[in-house]
């Protein structure tokens, strides 16, 4: 079995945790602890190379994808952001760019940097349907993103409702950002009827939890990262305090 399936596969019952590594240092670490799978993390690779999420470029996200999928062997996800529609192929060579690089899975998201909002749902719902079908050539797991809570730019309602369109899309799995209510998770798990994310923030259910409610997959962002760099950060400042 191929990573490709080996990650569908996992989505299929029961729960597992994708921590998101940066480098191949860290994907090297997290593997060794023994998860089954990882997730690149957009704005943790940026801050790593000196820059902010959502402003990484294709190429440098499909070479950081190459490193890191040179020293697992686990599939990875990636946090492929809006898969670059604007450069040359789109979507489309986008995705093959990913799959030539090892990735297992990659996700698009409806929020756009430019704008500083969210998609319509019939922009988005194009887009998911776009990269389901490049998924489909390459056998890639699709994650599609409704972007509007993590952003305070729309309800539940308007979340469920974007998960489901692009669920028909051909979205294999669904991740809404920004829920950590119980009976909001529960809700989106039951409505959906496809295997959810969740981001596993501060006020969300810890995992067990998150695994009674039905959630499949839970991913961490850029927590580690801002986990490591902070304390590297407090510990360079005690040495120059000292």
């Amino acid at each position: 079995m191929n990573h490709c399936d080996t990650f569908r596969a996992m989505h299929a019952g029961g729960t597992f945790v994708t921590p998101n590594p940066w480098d191949r240092g860290s994907a090297r670490m997290l593997q060794e602890i023994g998860f089954a799978a990882l997730a690149s993390t957009s704005a943790g690779f940026g801050r790593a190379i000196g820059k902010d999420d959502q402003q990484v470029t294709r190429p440098e996200l499909v070479a950081h994808i190459a490193e890191l999928t040179s020293v697992l062997s686990i599939p990875l996800n990636v946090d492929g952001e809006r898969l670059f529609p604007g450069d040359e192929g789109g979507i489309d060579e986008t995705v093959r760019l990913l799959a030539d690089a090892g990735a297992a899975g990659c996700s698009v998201e409806d929020f756009d940097p430019a704008t500083r909002a969210i998609d319509s749902i019939e922009t988005a719902t194009a887009a998911v349907a776009r990269a389901a079908e490049a998924c489909g050539r390459h056998g890639l797991v699709l994650t599609a993103r409704a972007e509007n809570l993590l952003y305070g730019l729309g309800d539940l309602d308007d979340t469920i409702a974007r998960l489901v369109t692009y669920r028909d899309a051909g979205a294999e799995v669904l991740y809404a950002p920004g829920l950590v209510d119980e009976d909001d998770i529960a809700r989106v798990v039951r409505e959906v009827g496809a295997p959810v994310n969740i981001l596993a923030l501060p006020a969300a259910p810890p995992v067990v939890q998150l695994a009674a409610l039905g959630v499949r997959r839970v991913s961490t962002g850029g927590a580690l990262f801002n986990t490591a760099y902070r304390a590297m950060r407090d510990r360079a400042q005690s040495l120059l305090d000292r």
